[in-house]
């Protein structure tokens, strides 16, 4: 019989939500024994360290990398290959190394540009779960309970890290599934990343209008529903989109020609076409809703 899982020190890259919400759920489940911890921000760490999401502050990425078995990155995707860079020389030969982003395909070939030798230690991860509140004070160890943990492990990575990386994922509550990085960015653009997009949208639509804010005053549980995720962190959603360029281009063509055929049975006052379009969508929203239970989440799951 195998050894529970433990790892002697995580070092995380990026003290914010995500990340934060980590090292809680590893140390309330008994996963880890110390966390080192690094954000740009002095504040953050400081706060990191009075919340005991880390034990020790870095004063740099490499720094938090250093002499540690598991390492999380946990940064916006524009930032991946910048800090892969700088944490490779510090990175031991078998430790586990992950991410946390949003997209693959960008972040798989930032680590074979950079990781050389250690590139056996990468499994890349997308959590899918959030907040709308984004920080290190709205961190939980429960964040990733009951959630989807996409792995997309490369065609070098190790079956040890790849086997640990399973692990620690279930471990703190998640169902863990394995996708190819290409497949994970053609998902989540068409669930995920194009949704957020139309929200920006039509938020930005409604509002540039003259009566925009007067139309928002009446706005009722639906636009809120709708539009929940336009709220989200400007700074990381405009990375995914850009990130994703390829297959958000594609989503949004398939969004057009879906929206133009809304628009000609309403021009043709083709109430039959009209009432199977929208039969349609709630016959497959229904669907979904009821294979996943999912009727009625709050937080940004992206």
């Amino acid at each position: 019989m195998s050894a529970p899982l433990k790892f002697k020190q995580l070092g995380l890259i990026g003290c914010g939500l995500m990340g934060a919400s980590f090292a809680l759920a590893l140390q309330k489940h008994g996963l880890v024994d110390k966390v080192k911890g690094f954000s740009p921000s002095a504040r953050t760490r400081e706060r990191a360290l009075q919340l005991g999401v880390i034990h020790q502050a870095a004063t740099s990425a490499e720094q938090a990398a250093e002499g540690c078995d598991i390492v999380l990155l946990a940064v916006p995707v524009s930032r991946t290959a910048e800090c892969l860079q700088a944490i490779t020389p510090a990175l031991s030969p078998d430790c586990l190394l992950m991410d946390v982003g949003s997209t693959k395909t960008d972040v798989v070939a930032a680590a074979a540009a950079y990781l050389d030798e250690r590139l056996p230690c990468f499994v890349p991860a997308h959590p899918i779960a959030g907040k709308a509140e984004a920080g290190v004070d709205h961190a939980e160890a429960d964040l990733y309970q009951d959630r989807r943990a996409i792995l997309t492990p490369l065609a070098q990575t190790g079956a040890v890290q790849l086997e640990n990386a399973k692990q620690v994922w279930t471990a703190i509550g998640s169902h863990v599934s394995l996708m190819n990085p290409q497949d994970h960015d053609a998902t989540f653009a068409a669930v995920s990343h194009v949704p957020h997009l139309l929200a920006f949208a039509a938020v930005n639509a409604l509002s540039a209008q003259d009566q925009g804010a007067a139309f928002l005053k009446m706005a009722g549980p639906g636009f809120r529903d709708f539009s929940r995720i336009a709220a989200s962190d400007p700074a990381v959603w405009r990375d995914i989109l850009s990130a994703n360029q390829a297959e958000v281009i594609k989503q949004t063509s398939l969004f057009r020609a879906a929206l133009d055929d809304f628009e000609k049975a309403i021009q043709n006052h083709d109430l039959n076409h009209l009432q199977k379009l929208i039969e349609e969508a709630s016959r497959v929203r229904s669907s979904w809703s009821l294979q996943t239970g999912l009727t009625g989440q709050t937080e940004d799951d992206d």
